[in-house]
């Protein structure tokens, strides 16, 4: 490939700024991974997206914790939607789909999904429903990846096939989210830059 996708976006609100800057899961990283969130675990997952989606990604966010953790989260995911669609451009020879199985211990997740355009999430994880891993509300892994899909234009589908650890079930979703987009992002020598849509366009 001869040149990086690449993009950089910025979102400032009243309740969060953030800065993302990303190179497309499997292109040669332009830079080095640097992620810095007021929200630890998600951080530590935000670092996992991008060592198992062969990811270069930079986010740094600021945000009024002090009230709760939901809109820096749902603001990251939105950044990170907004980044990666930027970076995508017209999308054009791209393999669009992607899907991946994603076993840690007792814990089974599948995921797939379509860069095809269309945004829809599908959230099948019920062991982390009102959960926490330590002062992280599991509840807001759903709004993260439902902002991710909205603004991404992605079709996403995680389903809890076993196990119930909440930490081990939000680390298996990111990890599995990451392969398959990896996977999804990677370009096709058999389509020739050509969409991957018999619409003629996504």
């Amino acid at each position: 490939m001869s040149e990086v996708r690449r993009a950089r976006v910025e979102r400032r609100t009243k309740e969060t700024q953030i800065v993302i800057e990303l190179c497309v899961p499997g292109d040669a990283p332009a830079f080095e991974t640097r992620i810095a969130t007021p929200v630890p675990f998600l951080s530590h997952m935000l670092e996992a997206l991008a060592k198992h989606g062969a990811m270069a990604l930079r986010v740094e966010a600021q945000g009024d914790v002090e009230i709760d953790d939901h809109h820096t989260v749902e603001d990251v995911g939105l950044t990170l939607g907004m980044a990666l669609d930027q970076a995508l451009g017209e999308r054009r020879g791209i393999t669009r789909y992607g899907c991946f199985s994603l076993a840690m211990d007792e814990t089974l997740v599948d995921c797939a999904l379509d860069l095809g355009g269309r945004p829809y999430l599908v959230h099948e994880l019920p062991a982390i429903a009102g959960k926490w891993i330590g002062r992280f509300d599991c509840d807001l892994v759903e709004e993260f990846f439902q902002a991710l899909v909205v603004q991404a234009r992605m079709n996403l589908h995680l389903h809890l096939r076993a196990g119930g650890n909440a930490h081990h079930v939000v680390e298996a979703a990111f990890k599995g989210f990451a392969r398959a987009l990896r996977m999804a992002c990677a370009l096709d020598p058999a389509l020739m830059g050509a969409l991957p849509s018999t619409k003629g366009a996504i």
